[in-house]
């Protein structure tokens, strides 16, 4: 009689129990990718006008979950925020910053100055003849003032030059350096570090990892820390590949920039998985090669061996990304899902890549489960 009596009271009081443990679990959602790296370094992501200004209505609480670090992928760029002379457009990069501002985010400005997507009336005067080195410079300085003083103390850090060192590590050729020379890398820093003193600045580039071109980006920012610039850190880009570059340099390359006194950001990582046209090309659009079939393996869905392969790469780079935790301050992803990465269309047009953490519906590959089991670890 005992024994009926405690197990009529246990039964119920044991499925109270588990109602409540299941109950606690649903109503508890499971960390974003920010919660793991919380005190590691930051979490970002590049997001474009689409998400941006709510059109694609997931990616905002998306953005939210997931990251406390935010940039805008081409909004910020010259020829969208000052397509024409006199003219600015500040309505995406204000919702963008709006945005950030309300979540409490970690807010990067990209680009100020660049060779790429900045309107050719930039380096011409009102009857298209070139501008001499002064006059260029006004130009800069006018767009570098505008832009910061509008986001000052609202955008937390800026890449103000992207780009600048060639693949042989010498000074690209571009219209900036052949108009202004190659202090036009310093004038752009002593522009942006007036225009907000209290922001973060940085220089960032694809393949500097690359030991080559990471000997001319060094020497760079030597040439600038040692001409009294204020900078703050550099960015790595990361546009990586399966099977490059190597762990070995991705490591050493930390420890080279890092030991120069300058914060380590990772800015637009993402991993190519589909065969590349070229090899070492990084991130350098200028290059766009023709489509081929065999470009494009995988047009319907990312094979189950592959989706194995991009989550052990991610995670061994993000293992010796929390190496480097003490020196790195950020981790951005180039794009929210495979399905707005530029990738898609780059350096082959029409491809369907698979590069980042989350398909093409928001939902978590095998990809974001190595990197968040690196954070356990």
């Amino acid at each position: 009689m005992k024994i009926q009596l405690i197990n009529n009271l246990v039964k119920p009081i044991a499925g109270f129990i588990a109602f409540m443990l299941l109950l606690n679990s649903c109503s508890r959602p499971e960390p974003g990718l920010k919660d793991k790296f919380t005190d590691h370094f930051l979490i970002g992501a590049a997001l474009n006008t689409n998400q941006i200004m709510a059109i694609d209505s997931a990616a905002l609480p998306f953005v939210i979950r997931h990251f406390n670090s935010i940039t805008a992928e081409n909004a910020m760029k010259w020829e969208r925020i000052h397509p024409r002379p006199g003219e600015y457009n500040f309505t995406v990069p204000d919702s963008l910053v709006a945005f950030g501002e309300r979540n409490g985010m970690f807010i990067v400005g990209h680009c100020l100055l660049w060779h790429q997507q900045t309107p050719d009336w930039v380096f011409e005067d009102s009857l298209g003849n070139p501008l001499d080195r002064e006059a260029l410079l006004e130009v800069l300085k006018n767009h570098i003032f505008t832009v910061m003083d509008r986001y000052k103390g609202k955008v937390h850090g800026w890449d103000v030059v992207n780009e600048a060192v060639d693949e042989d590590g010498q000074m690209r050729r571009t219209k900036w350096y052949e108009i202004i020379g190659e202090d036009y890398v310093q004038k752009a820093f002593e522009f942006a570090r007036e225009a907000d003193p209290r922001a973060e600045l940085y220089y960032n580039d694809y393949n500097i990892e690359q030991p080559g071109k990471r000997e001319g980006a060094v020497k760079l920012l030597q040439s600038l820390i040692k001409n009294g610039v204020k900078i703050d850190g550099v960015g790595i880009q990361g546009h990586w590949h399966l099977n490059s570059p190597s762990l070995e340099v991705i490591d050493s390359s930390l420890t080279i920039f890092s030991s120069l006194g300058l914060k380590v950001h990772i800015t637009e990582l993402d991993i190519d998985v589909l065969p590349s046209p070229y090899e070492g090309m990084g991130a350098d659009i200028s290059h766009t090669a023709e489509f081929m079939q065999a470009m494009n393996p995988w047009p319907e869905s990312l094979p189950d061996s592959m989706q194995q392969a991009l989550a052990q790469r991610y995670a061994d780079i993000f293992n010796i990304f929390l190496k480097h935790h003490a020196v790195l301050d950020r981790v951005t992803f180039w794009g929210l899902h495979d399905g707005y990465s530029w990738k898609n269309n780059w350096p082959v047009r029409g491809r369907t890549n698979y590069p980042l953490l989350f398909d093409r519906n928001y939902q978590p590959k095998p990809a974001y489960d190595a990197v968040m089991e690196t954070a356990v670890n």
